[in-house]
């Protein structure tokens, strides 16, 4: 992301005491962003536009135009510094139609340029074995990043095309308060994508990062209101293309679709917390083949790290300490894997360890039976942030039991219920007491 903004920043010279919705536009006529959807509700990109260097506009071309090649890289996405990876199409799409916007709090086509099309695509496209939305994926490099490959088969709708849709919807709505909007476009895409956590962490951080994404888009969006602009969309594409309006059978099948497709959309993107993959943090492999769980199981099991001791709070920070751990749990204990099922940064992430199908090596005699999530640093006689502890109770147990992981009437419990241990810590121990789901069980010795 910081070197597309870089780009920004080198058309907005170009273009001296440009407005961003100008800049906006000189991108968009760069990536060929001009179809007879997109100009109906943002205009022709064409029109009244200053040209952008050429190599400079080849350049953002190759990073804004979206595909997935036939060995499953995804181009036309980014890297952000909060580790997710972002499709810049929806998010553009999304920011020229808020700079755009006349009045606050609504926004012409916001919905439909930034997920409601692509939404309408993959329902619409979508065979009874296909996985619908998704999947995420991991870059080859993430110092230098330059190739992401999807984790599974790619469908119409990818995790980074998701994340730049609903950034775009999040940043365009704010836009559309004219006392909000920033002078320059590469000061908004800084504040929002490169904002530095302090010590507090997420707990003090702005309302307006891209840590928050998931928060702030569950707050914007109602799920019947964003199917409802998805069968719009397509009934505006017929106009665009001058086709018959649709049959009253084929658009009960059409909202058929997207109400099967929101179900999942809702549980991957809105239920569950951001969870940075395996790959993302540099995970070695398994060693020998991993035990699969049994679901959906019984039992949360809260742990803490206590060391690495102290709370991360980036992306890069997290991801040090998960090898770390690894590498202790692999090499030092001699076990397969790390341990735990997931961890939680204080970055605004959750780090997948073992996941929802391996059993972990967390919790002595119960492995089989629950997961085991721990918190970095040493909670002894201090609590990780109010958001981590939010991300865990709230976020990645509703996760679990809407997916059917974990049963609905699951026991969450410390790890020195059932172990002999001071894990998770004196005063993390004490704040899980209070967490709904949790339960007393006799201890093993």
């Amino acid at each position: 992301m910081e070197d597309f903004i870089t780009a920004v920043k080198q058309v907005e010279d170009g273009i001296p005491g440009s407005e961003p919705v100008s800049v906006l536009r000189s991108l968009r006529r760069a990536a060929g962003l001009n179809d007879a959807f997109i100009q109906h509700f943002l205009g022709d990109a064409d029109s009244g536009v200053l040209e952008v260097n050429p190599d400079l506009s080849a350049s953002i071309s190759r990073a804004v135009q979206h595909r997935v090649t036939e060995d499953a890289a995804e181009e036309g996405v980014v890297l952000t510094p909060d580790g997710t990876t972002v499709a810049l199409t929806p998010l553009l799409l999304g920011l020229e139609a808020g700079f755009m916007s006349r009045s606050n709090g609504s926004v012409r086509g916001l919905i439909q340029l930034t997920l409601a099309k692509d939404l309408n695509q993959s329902y619409r496209n979508r065979s009874p074995q296909k996985q619908l939305l998704g999947p995420d994926g991991c870059w080859n490099n993430i110092t230098s990043p330059e190739v992401f490959t999807l984790l599974d088969s790619p469908t119409l709708l990818t995790t980074a095309q998701i994340n730049g849709g609903m950034d775009g919807m999040v940043l365009g709505m704010e836009l559309s308060d004219r006392s909000r909007r920033p002078m320059k476009l590469s000061d908004l895409l800084t504040e929002y994508y490169c904002h530095l956590l302090e010590r507090r962490g997420m707990d003090v951080a702005p309302r307006l990062i891209s840590q928050r994404r998931r928060e702030n888009f569950r707050e914007l969006v109602e799920v019947s209101v964003l199917s409802r602009q998805v069968v719009r969309a397509v009934q505006q594409q017929r106009r665009l293309l001058g086709r018959s309006k649709m049959e009253v059978k084929e658009k009960k099948q059409l909202q058929a679709a997207v109400i099967e497709g929101m179900r999942e959309f809702v549980q991957e993107y809105t239920n569950c917390p951001p969870i940075i993959p395996r790959c993302m943090w540099g995970a070695r492999p398994y060693k020998g083949t991993p035990t699969n769980l049994s679901l959906p199981l019984s039992f949360m099991f809260i742990h803490h790290t206590h060391t690495p001791g102290q709370p991360c709070l980036t992306f890069q920070k997290c991801s040090e300490d998960m090898r770390s751990m690894q590498r202790f749990h692999q090499d030092d204990r001699g076990w397969d894997d790390i341990g735990y099922s997931f961890v939680a940064g204080s970055d605004g992430n959750i780090y997948e360890g073992r996941s929802w199908h391996w059993q972990g090596a967390h919790t002595l005699g119960h492995n089989s039976v629950g997961y085991g999530v721990s918190f970095i640093g040493d909670y002894t006689s201090s609590l990780p942030s109010k958001h981590s502890m939010g991300l865990v109770r709230d976020w990645l147990a509703s996760c679990a039991v809407k997916g059917g992981r974990l049963k609905a009437n699951f026991t969450l419990q410390g790890h020195r219920q059932v172990v002999d241990t001071s894990c998770p810590g004196d005063a993390l121990y004490e704040e899980i007491g209070g967490w709904e789901h949790f339960g007393e069980v006799e201890k093993q010795k």
